[in-house]
C-alpha cells in the first residue's frame, strides 16, 4: 500500500493539496490496515485523512534545504528506467511469469528449476 507515498519535499513546483492529500490517504490506509473502512469508521478514517494532510502540510511548509529542487519530469523518467530494469524478462526466459527479483543468484535459482520454460 504504502509504495504510493512519494517524497513531496524540494520539487519543483512543490506538491499539490492533491499529491499531500494522496499521500495521507495511503498513510491511514496503511496504518489503519484497510483500504476502504466501514460505514461506522468512515468519519474517524475521513478525519484522519485530514488531520494527516494538515500536519503533512505544515510539515513540507516548515522544512528547508539548500539543495536545488528536483525536477518531477526527470525523477519520473528515472523511476521509470529503474522499473524497467526490475520487470524486465530475463535473457533466455520463455514465460511472462513474474520472476523473483533480479539478482544473480535469484536468476540462477529461477533457470535452475526450470520454471520458465
Amino acid at each position: 500500500m504504502c509504495r504510493n507515498i512519494r517524497q513531496l519535499h524540494n520539487f519543483e513546483p512543490p506538491a499539490t493539496s492533491d499529491e499531500v492529500g494522496a499521500a495521507a490517504l495511503q498513510y491511514v490506509r496503511k496504518v489503519s490496515g484497510s483500504t476502504k473502512p466501514s460505514q461506522v469508521n468512515q468519519e474517524a478514517f475521513d478525519r484522519a485523512v485530514a488531520e494527516v494532510a494538515h500536519a503533512t502540510q505544515h510539515l513540507l511548509d516548515a522544512l528547508t534545504t539548500s539543495a536545488a529542487p528536483k525536477n518531477r519530469e526527470v525523477e519520473a523518467e528515472k523511476a521509470r528506467a529503474r522499473a524497467a530494469v526490475r520487470y524486465a524478462r530475463w535473457p533466455g526466459c520463455a514465460t511472462d511469469r513474474e520472476h523473483p527479483p533480479a539478482r544473480p543468484s535469484a536468476r540462477r535459482r529461477h533457470h535452475a528449476r526450470a520454471q520458465c520454460v
